[in-house]
């Protein structure tokens, strides 16, 4: 086992006005060297697909130390770190071109059967499963701790966020998040972590959803809701 390994140029299409990574395309960028690797490893894509099943993520934890830069050549990199019966662990790197360290995450995953909605357990997938015993971000997978809010804004739900899942992508949430803050407070802030608990996913077809928000200085803290559902809770750091 050994870790896998991108080089990326950021181009201008995925940086916002200030020319650094939006978090939507920060949090693709995780979700596509995860997905590759995962393929490489012989339980990525053409597995599930083969064997009807998906790969969902319950968190993901993301710490910037500096966000990537339009033109700057980045290196991404990923590996598996842990597993149980039924969760498992990858974690990530982004290097900047001197070496340096800019951005630190880790996720977890469980494996459902797309036809019944329920996790599998591990020992189902292909042999050669192995991780490499080193964390990115060292944190635990836990329930985030309730809170009572100030805001919500409306988003509606495009065509264009729901995935071949059927579901909406997991780097949408990054950015209706990080929408709902408003325009001012994030002209004026920079993302410094983002840790995002999935709870329900949000099924092809669904309108709109709500995102509530609380603002604890430089922390914001929000409930992306569809009806009376909770479908997730995200916990944004700015500086």
């Amino acid at each position: 086992m050994q870790k896998y390994y991108e080089k990326k140029i950021l181009k201008t299409y995925q940086c916002d006005r200030h020319g650094f990574i939006r978090p939507v395309m920060l949090m693709n960028e995780l979700q596509s060297i995860a997905d590759t690797h995962a393929e490489i490893l012989g339980w990525g894509r053409t597995f599930c697909l083969a064997n009807n099943v998906a790969w969902v993520v319950t968190h993901y934890l993301v710490e910037i130390d500096e966000l990537p830069r339009d033109s700057e050549e980045l290196e991404f990199i990923t590996w598996p770190s842990r597993h149980d019966s039924l969760k498992a662990a990858r974690d990530f790197e982004i290097r900047g071109n001197d070496g340096r360290v800019i951005v630190r995450a880790t996720s977890q995953w469980v494996m459902i059967d797309l036809e019944t909605r329920r996790p599998m357990r591990l020992s189902e997938l292909p042999s050669g499963w192995a991780v490499i015993e080193e964390r990115a971000l060292d944190l635990p997978f836990e329930k985030f701790p309730d809170f009572e809010t100030e805001t919500c804004a409306e988003f509606q739900t495009r065509y264009d966020d729901v995935d071949v899942n059927q579901h909406v992508n997991n780097a949408v949430y990054a950015s209706w998040a990080t929408e709902s803050v408003g325009f001012d407070f994030r002209d004026s802030h920079a993302l410094r972590k983002i840790f995002l608990n999935f709870k329900k996913e949000i099924p092809a077809g669904t309108d709109s959803v709500t995102v509530c928000t609380a603002f604890e200085g430089n922390v914001t803290r929000h409930k992306i809701l569809t009806l009376d559902t909770e479908n997730a809770n995200v916990v944004c750091e700015w500086k």
